[in-house]
């Protein structure tokens, strides 16, 4: 592959002249002619004399083999290859033959320079030099001159734009801040000049550096590197690019691959598998002999007999098979990038040795340090990755709809008589429930059955003509239709107006006589904050009136204000108490949320047959009064019911003629609804895709919370939609505003972890607390993990131990987990087991591996609780059975149980290599970073070193 050559010799100072000076400048005068040999000349084998003058070169400059030109003459060996190695051989070692004037009149002069003046000699910037002056100069320097040569292959340099002096003029001058550092020059005071010698099989660049500061200069083989190294990066930058994502190729192999190694590991373990492996004995030494080591138990500050010890523990996991050869594959493809910079690649060291892997030379530490103790074995990713709902947008979505269905029946059949004859017995001789009133309600939602088509302006008509009439029905109604925008623009001062209109007529009605469907009404507005301020206190009050008279409608809503805690403290035996009263009345909304609370066991003991039944009769309630009213909300419950199979058969077909039904009048639960259909299928035309982004758009223009978040992760994703960072946070934020805490949570999670947006901590702190408040159990996990490792806000314990249990208490079993690991490790909470167990317990019931493993690991320790192998046998074989190789190790070995962390050491450091091998692939340099205040002085030297003034600026360009 395409490779740099670089040599640095230099002129020691003094005036001592070599003794063969002459002879070499008389042959480099005639050197011309020899390369003007005839062409076929240059095809016949090399000549006697050459290849004895090739041997004394080789006997005396060793190092000369390295050079392109040796590798040409190597592979043919005829005149023209010969005279080519010989020229170049005897120019790189001109440090041992000459001095600094001469080496700068040859460079400057010699046959095949390229001349940008009367010479070919260059440096910084555009003031021409004076070659009679530039070699006083140099000859007048005492102290030492170093002659970087710098060669290409022909190839190379015609490919890559280097075979001109102007290119190289660039180069140098952009990385003489970098040269000037490998020799150990300050910027201010680095000398150098250059000449181009366009050879024909490997032009090169002859340089002259030194110092004005005598006190200055030392090059080492590692500055000789270093140099070459930038020059490499630039020249072969491209070329460079498909071995970089090779060798990033390779690392995600490596993950593989160590997994295979610690399976492959664990198999071999056997009934005190290590008792008798040199690991386990090294391990066990390493953990007694620090116990007695005082200072920082590091690598840095241990003694050498105990470096040793750590160095063999490494070298011994280096052996076993999968280790073995990762590394082998890992030194190989870094062998051929230092190719590029260095002429002779390193040879590979032992794993012990290799600087890239030095961490694991303190993690063998630490793992001896466990020795003993209760250790955790588990991915990176239980503790870092903010866990996401397995369902997160069905979460009581009817709660959103502030529980009004039920009034759709309110004038039903059933109540018509007693409410006609309640009514007849007040003041008015007109019932609320004249002909035209019914007859606008059937316009308003239509009825097939009566053959009334839904016509919302004929609707409205009537309904003002009603209330003309002080009819506080078709008032109430009016703003209903002013607030959703039927048969009208939608308009929320108008409907308050007619709100408030009919709130003072119940008022009105209930003063005069106290009646239990007007206190139920006047609760019911006063829960939603219709036609007046909301206030829960006073809705609860008059709801209990109603509910106390035993009217389905109104303990049903009283029931939900129990079941949330809004007017009166939160009590969910009490909110089931109501459910099953109204539900008794065969009202299906009660029914449904009856069933709910028996499936979750909220305020009951958990019952599925019952809960079954519960939403099997919620069903068919909401099929009857669809039939009657055509209602929306009905029509989106149903298909709801019918897509999850809630009470119904799964009907996937039925349900999307009930969604479209509701969709065909905005309803934008409905729209959420066919559009996640639609995205759910695998074969989904682009039309029908476009319709469901319709759809999504139409529902968060009606304020949908899900729809903005459904629509949120689309863009975030980038499916179907270009990926826009800017819409991701605008429409989670449109979301969470409107009291989404899932889309609050997903905010938090990306303003923490900076993805695609720029890391903010405040922010995050800001969404994760709003969701965590609305009882967001991820949220509270995550800032329970926040203030818990105290790494991006200030540590605080006794918070994270808040969120923690908050988020435990509603069963999420990643906080479960953590709260038990916690309990038992002693460290950042006193250490409590029997606490521990109950939150490990809980986790491992709901099928956490981790927890699963921890439990059956500490029955069969026995140390902070009885050992107890039946429990241990059990909780293990739940953990292997979700593929816990750690759990399966002990089944397997359960009858030679030992101290397990020396056991399992080995199979711990093969994790912590794996993520070693992640991290040690060469990064490319990228762009947009911020550039750092260390980086911007190097600049400012690089600008001096180039010839600008210390205040000099960039011109302007003028157009």
């Amino acid at each position: 592959m395409a490779r740099i050559i670089l040599k640095c010799p230099y002129l020691k100072g003094g005036k001592e002249k070599a003794a063969h000076l002459n002879n070499l400048v008389k042959y480099i005068a005639t050197r011309d002619g020899v390369e003007k040999m005839e062409s076929s000349h240059n095809l016949w084998h090399s000549t006697k004399k050459q290849k004895d003058l090739i041997a004394e070169i080789l006997r005396e400059f060793p190092d000369a083999k390295d050079l392109f030109e040796y590798e040409d003459y190597c592979e043919n060996p005829n005149r023209g290859n010969a005279s080519e190695f010989i020229t170049i051989a005897l120019e790189q070692n001109l440090d041992k033959i000459g001095d600094g004037e001469r080496y700068l009149n040859y460079i400057a002069n010699r046959p095949r320079v390229e001349k940008l003046d009367s010479h070919g000699l260059f440096t910084s910037g555009d003031e021409p030099l004076i070659l009679s002056q530039v070699a006083d100069e140099v000859a007048g320097h005492t102290e030492n001159v170093w002659t970087p040569i710098i060669s290409l292959r022909r190839e190379d340099a015609a490919r890559l734009g280097y075979d001109n002096a102007t290119a190289w003029k660039a180069l140098l001058s952009e990385k003489a801040i970098e040269i000037g550092e490998n020799l150990k020059i300050h910027p201010d005071h680095l000398k150098w000049y250059a000449a181009f010698h366009n050879e024909s099989h490997h032009p090169h660049i002859h340089m002259i550096c030194y110092s004005t500061d005598p006190r200055e200069g030392y090059l080492t083989k590692q500055g000789i590197k270093k140099m070459k190294s930038s020059l490499a990066n630039e020249i072969f930058c491209q070329e460079l690019i498909p071995l970089y994502k090779e060798k990033t190729q390779r690392r995600d192999e490596l993950k593989e691959q160590a997994v295979e190694s610690m399976q492959e590991l664990i198999r071999q373990m056997k009934g005190g598998v290590l008792q008798s492996d040199r690991m386990e004995q090294l391990i066990t030494h390493l953990a007694q002999r620090l116990q007695n080591t005082a200072g920082k138990k590091q690598y840095g500050y241990l003694k050498a007999d105990l470096k040793n010890v750590v160095d063999k523990i490494v070298d011994e996991l280096a052996k076993d098979n999968r280790v073995a050869e990762a590394y082998r594959l890992w030194w190989e493809v870094k062998g051929r990038i230092e190719a590029v910079y260095t002429e002779t690649s390193s040879q590979p060291l032992p794993l012990s040795r290799c600087a890239d892997f030095k961490p694991i030379r303190n993690m063998v530490i630490q793992e001896a340090l466990l020795i003993g103790n209760m250790t955790f074995e588990e991915p990176v990713s239980v503790e870092t990755v903010l866990p996401e709902s397995e369902n997160d947008l069905e979460i009581s979505v009817f709660d959103t709809e502030d529980e009004t269905s039920p009034e759709s029946e309110e004038d039903g059949d059933a109540e018509q008589s007693s409410r006609h004859k309640r009514f007849a017995d007040q003041k008015s001789s007109n019932s609320w429930w004249t002909n035209d009133y019914k007859e606008a309600k059937q316009y308003l939602y239509g009825n097939e059955d009566v053959g009334v088509l839904q016509n919302f302006e004929k609707a409205r008509e009537l309904f003002l003509a009603e209330a003309q009439r002080d009819n506080p029905l078709a008032l109430y109604d009016l703003g209903r239709m002013a607030a959703d925008g039927l048969g009208c623009e939608a308009d929320a001062e108008e409907a308050y107006c007619w709100y408030e209109k009919a709130l003072a007529l119940f008022h009105a009605a209930e003063e005069e006589k106290p009646w239990k469907y007007t206190e139920y009404r006047i609760g019911k507005m006063y829960a939603a904050g219709l036609g007046t301020e909301q206030d829960y206190l006073q809705a609860a009050d008059w709801l209990t009136l109603s509910a106390d008279e035993d009217y389905k409608y109104a303990q049903y809503s009283l029931g939900g204000l129990y079941y949330h805690g809004k007017g009166v403290d939160q009590d969910h035996k009490t909110a089931f108490d109501l459910y099953i009263r109204s539900a008794a009345q065969s009202f299906p909304y009660a029914s449904f949320d009856l069933g709910k609370m028996l499936r979750d066991g909220i305020g009951c003991a958990k019952n599925q047959q019952d809960a079954d039944h519960c939403f099997k009769e919620a069903f068919l309630g909401f099929v009857s009064l669809e039939k009657r009213s055509h209602d929306d909300k009905l029509q989106y419950r149903l298909g709801w019911m019918l897509l999850n199979g809630i009470g119904t058969e799964k009907d996937e077909i039925r349900a999307k003629e009930y969604f479209e039904q509701a969709a065909s009048v905005g309803n934008p639960f409905a729209c959420y609804q066919l559009a996640k259909l639609i995205f759910a299928s695998e074969d989904a035309l682009p039309q029908e895709v476009e319709k469901a982004i319709g759809y999504l758009r139409e529902a968060v223009e009606a304020e949908n919370p899900y729809a903005a978040y459904f629509l949120g992760k689309l863009y975030e994703k980038g499916q179907y939609l270009t990926q826009s960072t800017t819409e991701v946070i605008r429409l989670y934020t449109l979301s969470a505003e409107q009291d989404n805490d899932f889309a609050a949570y997903r905010l938090g999670k990306l303003y923490l972890g900076g993805e695609g947006i720029l890391k903010d901590v405040e922010s995050a702190v800001r969404w994760l607390t709003f969701a965590a408040d609305r009882k967001n159990q991820f949220a509270e996990y995550a800032l329970g993990n926040l203030y818990l490792k105290g790494e991006d806000i200030l540590q605080d314990i006794p918070k994270a131990l808040e969120y923690l249990k908050r988020s435990a208490v509603q069963g999420n079993q990643f906080a479960q987990y953590r709260l038990g690991k916690l309990y038992l490790m002693d460290e950042d909470v006193k250490k409590d087991i029997p606490t521990a167990l109950q939150f490990l317990i809980a986790a491992a019931e709901q099928n956490n591996q981790y927890a699963q493993y921890t439990l059956g690991k500490l029955y069969l320790m026995g140390k902070d609780v009885p050992r107890d192998k039946d429990s241990a046998v059990r909780w293990l074989t739940l953990s292997a059975a979700q593929g816990n190789l750690y759990a399966q190790f002990f089944l397997d070995h359960m009858d030679d149980f030992r101290e397990p962390s020396a056991l399992l050491a080995g199979t711990r450091l093969l994790h912590h290599m794996s993520r070693i091998f992640s991290d040690n692939a060469p990064t490319l340099k990228t762009s947009g970073q911020r550039t750092d205040r260390k980086l911007l002085r190097k600049l400012r030297e690089k600008k001096r070193a180039q010839g600008h003034a210390r205040d000099d600026h960039e011109q302007n360009i003028s157009l």
